[in-house]
C-alpha cells in the first residue's frame, strides 16, 4: 500500500471550493470587523473628515466635536486596525485613510443615511 493518497477528479475539484470557502469567510470577518468600527459615531466622523484630507489630532477633535483624549483613543483603534496611517510633521501627528476604499465605504454610508433621512428612494 502507497503511503501517498490519491484524490479523485470530483476531489480535487471540490479543493479549490473549500479554500474559496476559507477565503469568503476570512473577507466576512475581516469586513465584519471594520463595520463593527465604523458602527461608532465619532469614528465615523473622524473617517469622514479623514476622507477629505489627512488631518492632525486638533483639526479631527473640532471636526467631530469630542473630546481629545477621545478622540486620540479612536484614532488609536483605526490605526491599531490598519484603517489609518500616521506621519510627523514636526510634532505633530498627521493621520490619513489607508486608502480611497474606505473613503467611498463612509460616503456610501453616509449617502444610504441621507436616503433614509429624506426618504428619497433608493437607487443604484
Amino acid at each position: 500500500m502507497s503511503g501517498s493518497l490519491q484524490l479523485s477528479g470530483a476531489h480535487r475539484s471540490q479543493q479549490p471550493d473549500a479554500d474559496e470557502r476559507l477565503r469568503n469567510d476570512e473577507r466576512l470577518e475581516t469586513a465584519a470587523g471594520i463595520l463593527v468600527l465604523l458602527a461608532d459615531r465619532t469614528r465615523l466622523a473622524l473617517m469622514q473628515r479623514l476622507g477629505e484630507g489627512e488631518a492632525d489630532v486638533t483639526t479631527l477633535t473640532e471636526a467631530c466635536g469630542a473630546a481629545r483624549p477621545s478622540v486620540s483613543q479612536h484614532l488609536s483603534k483605526l490605526r491599531l486596525a490598519g484603517l489609518v496611517t500616521t506621519r510627523k510633521d514636526g510634532r505633530r501627528v498627521v493621520y490619513a485613510l489607508r486608502h480611497g476604499h474606505l473613503r467611498r465605504l463612509v460616503n456610501e454610508a453616509l449617502n444610504v443615511a441621507d436616503h433614509q433621512i429624506s426618504g428619497l428612494p433608493p437607487h443604484d
